[in-house]
């Protein structure tokens, strides 16, 4: 089959439009006119047969087959970049558009505070946070790379890597405790208000490890249940009840007393936070980049 250049043309151009975010800064960026650029899009999509892109006068917006055919472009021009360094010798400097997925907790108490670092190490990745709790699709959805979260991820074709060990603990504000009494037994949570996270898939049963190292389960009745970490602390703070939420959830709220651990002496159940990512052969440089990073200033010492 002969190579067709100008379809491998239209990949980059297709790509420096979505990424630049316009037509117009699209051609700035390459050095063709904005009307060169919207006829080999126009081309691009006659030639495959499908719309990948609606236009208005102001905004862009991929179609589903556009996002699709966008994903694959990104990953064929880095794969043909890491191949022309590799033969020149060049080193890969890192660069495009990075899409993670993160549990919104966790970005806010871990993630957040070394971004800038991230930025100032590789100022050529942009770096696109989607935070949100649920369990996405990385490959359907077009991610890069997922941070979850659990005790033991499911069997799947992704990659993951693991680079921080927590502890389940139990949490409540001292208002709570003073006007309700303090739990003296993880059983004794079933006559408690409790705050449940919707994302666990036996959020009416919270496990335990006794002193003796047993595991135990306990019935709980959830007045409010959030599929959003940082209001499960936030409402925890606010005396609504009693939850049970990974310890890097927390920012200083142990420390400040605004939140009080319960069943300190007992074993801890532990939770494993990984990064996801799809199993390609030739990992990008940018996910290398972010995998190495995260490990580097989050993962256990």
């Amino acid at each position: 089959m002969a190579f067709n250049s100008a379809l491998f043309d239209g990949m980059i151009i297709f790509s420096e439009v979505i990424n630049s975010g316009s037509f117009t800064q699209a051609a700035h960026n390459s050095g063709h006119s904005t009307s060169y650029i919207s006829k080999e899009v126009s081309k691009l999509e006659e030639r495959l047969g499908v719309r990948l892109l609606h236009r208005t006068t102001r905004t862009l917006r991929l179609t589903p087959e556009g996002e699709l055919y966008f994903q694959q472009c990104q990953q064929l021009i880095e794969d043909a970049q890491m191949v022309e360094n590799a033969v020149t010798g060049q080193q890969d400097t890192p660069k495009g558009r990075l899409k993670v997925s993160c549990p919104v907790g966790f970005a806010l108490s871990r993630l957040r505070p070394i971004l800038g670092k991230f930025s100032d190490r590789y100022p050529d990745i942009t770096l696109e946070l989607d935070l949100n709790d649920r369990k996405i699709d990385i490959v359907a959805e077009g991610f890069d790379l997922a941070i979850r979260a659990s005790h033991q991820l499911e069997d799947s074709s992704l990659i993951s890597r693991r680079f921080l060990r927590s502890e389940g603990i139990v949490i409540a504000s001292p208002d709570y405790l003073k006007k309700h009494g303090s739990p003296k037994h993880p059983k004794d949570l079933s006559n408690h208000k409790t705050i449940s996270y919707s994302y666990v898939k036996q959020g009416a049963v919270w496990d335990f490890i006794d002193k003796d190292n047993q595991p135990f389960a306990v019935p709980i009745q959830s007045q409010i249940i959030t599929n959003n970490s940082f209001m499960e602390v936030s409402l925890c703070v606010e005396g609504e009840g009693i939850t049970r939420i990974p310890r890097f959830h927390l920012r200083n709220e142990l420390e400040t007393g605004q939140l009080v651990e319960l069943f300190a002496d007992y074993p801890k159940i532990i939770i494993d936070v990984f990064m996801v990512y799809p199993s390609r052969k030739n990992m990008s440089g940018k996910v290398r980049c972010f995998l190495d990073f995260i490990t580097e200033h989050l993962g256990d010492k």
